[in-house]
């Protein structure tokens, strides 16, 4: 009984719960990070397209 699975559970369990969960909100804010970026771009070229169409507006 002194090698009982209960006894590395927790030496076994806890590491290995904190690199998924690591992992996890690595990639959750990575995927955040990357949204707002991509939103950024897609604002800015919109940007860009309407300045553009008002050039070609006053001319």
């Amino acid at each position: 009984m002194t090698n009982d699975w209960v006894d590395w559970f927790p030496i076994v369990f806890f590491p290995f719960k904190i690199i998924v969960l690591g992992t996890a909100a690595f990639f959750a804010i990575k995927w955040h990070h990357d949204q707002d970026k991509a939103q950024k771009q897609k604002e800015a070229i919109a940007q860009q397209t309407a300045a553009e169409h008002g050039a070609k507006a006053s001319d």
